[in-house]
């Protein structure tokens, strides 16, 4: 860990620092089903952000107050499903799944919704789909009025709950995240919509974790944590229908003479964080945002 971040942790230890209030926020493991097994979709952010530097993420950020009144354009399980998916109240669970699908749609290109006759939205490559994303990332247009202007329906039958992780109190900017998946849908491609990311790939789950674990690829705890999880799965039907027990996951820093390690509270009392991820992992919560 560099010296900064290593007297970040150690002030925090010594109750030094204010402990920062984290910020909802959805991420999005968008997969598809590859020619060795299942795909994912990683964009690598560029050195500069203040956030995840460099590190290979999903789609995802914060939760956008508007994103709560995306409930009238709804078309799969309804937000009381998933707030008990994520043990939260149906208002942040609306915004949730709006902020996933928006998400989407602003680092990746891809839309997760459909036309008022069930049929779902395909190609979103036009000069016009291009100016209503740019307007989403600029937060001059919100997801309802988008999707009400084009006639659409959010599709929340598109994803699944999958993880929820919180930033260490030690860090200065914190997410509240949640993790969904989502297949790529039939008809729509991505592509390189520049932004946060310099770098957009579809690798195979496999090789994305290997690229963790020799260091060839840089990512936070819960990015690797769920490229381990899915490596269990061949194809994207089999990952969409797991069941999963979702509890928050906050890792909390231990110093132990002078060697830095994390735990996490489990039913039974703390456990090592590196039972859920290899212990070369960097300590922090994917949100792929820094706003």
């Amino acid at each position: 860990m560099p010296a900064d971040r290593t007297e970040l942790v150690e002030r925090y230890l010594r109750g030094e620092t204010d402990v920062v209030e984290p910020r909802d926020a959805a991420s999005v493991v968008l997969l598809r089903d590859g020619a060795t097994g299942l795909d994912v979709y990683l964009l690598r952010r560029r050195p500069t952000m203040a956030f995840a530097a460099g590190m290979h993420v999903y789609p995802g950020g914060s939760v956008d107050a508007r994103d709560r009144e995306a409930a009238e354009h709804w078309i799969g399980p309804p937000p009381a499903e998933w707030a008990k998916a994520f043990s939260c109240d149906v208002e942040l669970a609306t915004a949730l799944v709006a902020a996933a699908v928006r998400e989407t749609f602003e680092e990746s290109g891809v839309l997760l919704a459909s036309h008022q006759d069930g049929t779902l939205v395909t190609d979103t490559t036009g000069e016009d789909w291009e100016r209503d994303r740019l307007a989403l990332i600029d937060g001059a247009l919100a997801l309802s009025d988008f999707l009400k202007a084009r006639s659409l329906l959010l599709r929340a039958d598109l994803l699944s709950s999958w993880a929820h992780w919180v930033t260490p109190e030690w860090q200065t900017r914190r997410f509240d995240t949640r993790f969904f998946l989502a297949a790529l849908p039939a008809g729509q491609r991505t592509r390189d919509v520049g932004g946060e990311a310099d770098q957009v790939t579809w690798l195979p789950v496999t090789e994305a974790f290997r690229g963790f674990r020799d260091g060839s690829l840089t990512m936070m705890n819960a990015t690797a944590s769920t490229l381990r999880d899915l490596t269990a799965h061949p194809d994207v039907a089999s990952a969409m229908a797991e069941s999963r027990r979702i509890r928050p996951i906050l890792g909390r820093p231990v110093l132990t003479d002078g060697r830095l390690d994390y735990v996490y509270d489990e039913d039974d009392g703390p456990a090592p964080l590196s039972e859920l991820v290899e212990p070369f992992a960097a300590a922090d919560a994917d949100a792929g945002d820094d706003t």
